[in-house]
């Protein structure tokens, strides 16, 4: 229960048509060999993370255009193709995400990653914060009658993985809820810029995957864009991919810039499981008094639909 994981950081032009996507799977299944490959004669990488909007940004103002030029359904061709490359190393791959159309929900567009293994997809995280008002895709949240679970969490070989996307990261609840679910390697798939990226004096990017690690005593396993701003504009994409232990610690980083990266950490699943049977001091999953706050979040705060 001791591999490593790789955060893939990317530096590659926003597609503007969904026929560029192909193309990009393949760069980003090129990483996938290297960091396999490349690393084997040292150890085993088993996990490997790639950004928010690896595929297709929301570059356009309405859901409209993107569902006509950019969105869509999930899985697809390209998933195949992760699924194969999977198989093929023994790996596990969380995608970078897809702007994704579903028939059920016909006028909606989704911002969505994929969990893919040896066996094929495992399971898929639709973004419950869009990052508000830039994004025009929708939350599984706002949808009246949507029925899938939010924050889904899965059992494999490697441990109990769940994801979640960028902006969720500043929501203490939406990883508490990963974590609640099982989770011990808690995956961020993120498109994070500055001022608030890895970069000081704010470096949010930092503070909040070190924290989200200890508050929920999980690995995380954290990649970020590295697009230049010229790829990616009008923002500018710091980088700075991470892989933090379930005390906070920063086991590796990317040096904080753009630029295509391959950010390498050992995650060890036993000395989680140990670590959390074990400890009584800082045991914060298990200290959680649900009863102090369930009166605090009975009503809603967020109105779909509203700003309120």
């Amino acid at each position: 229960m001791r591999y490593y994981a790789a955060a893939c950081q990317t530096d590659l032009p926003c597609p503007r048509s969904r026929s560029e996507i192909a193309g990009r799977v393949g760069d980003l299944l090129a990483m996938v060999d290297r960091a396999v490959v490349g690393y084997e004669p040292f150890f085993d990488v088993k996990l490997l993370v790639f950004p928010e909007f690896a595929h297709a940004a929301p570059i356009y103002e309405t859901a409209g255009e993107l569902l006509d030029k950019l969105a869509v359904p999930v899985p697809n061709e390209h998933t195949d193709r992760y699924a194969r490359k999977a198989k093929e190393r023994g790996v596990y791959i969380q995608t970078g995400t897809f702007l994704e159309s579903d028939p059920r929900w016909p006028c909606v567009v989704f911002n969505t990653t994929c969990l893919i293994g040896p066996d094929g997809v495992l399971s898929k995280y639709r973004k419950v914060n869009p990052w508000l008002p830039w994004e025009v895709h929708a939350s599984p949240h706002d949808l009246e009658g949507y029925d899938e679970p939010l924050f889904p969490v899965v059992e494999t070989e490697i441990g109990k993985l769940g994801v979640a996307i960028c902006y969720d990261w500043l929501f203490p609840e939406a990883i508490r809820a990963l974590a609640l679910n099982g989770a011990e390697v808690l995956i961020r798939v993120s498109a994070y810029m500055d001022p608030w990226g890895a970069t000081p004096p704010m470096d949010w990017w930092t503070l909040f995957n070190r924290a989200r690690a200890a508050e929920n005593m999980a690995f995380v396993v954290a990649a970020n864009q590295g697009a230049s701003a010229s790829n990616y504009p009008p923002f500018s994409w710091p980088g700075g991919s991470m892989i933090v232990d379930f005390d906070g610690r920063i086991l590796s980083q990317a040096d904080p810039g753009p630029g295509e990266k391959i950010v390498v950490g050992p995650i060890d699943i036993g000395a989680l499981r140990e670590e959390r049977g074990r400890r009584r001091g800082h045991s914060l999953l298990s200290h959680i008094r649900t009863e102090a706050y369930n009166s605090l979040y009975a009503r809603p705060i967020f109105r779909p639909g509203g700003r309120d």
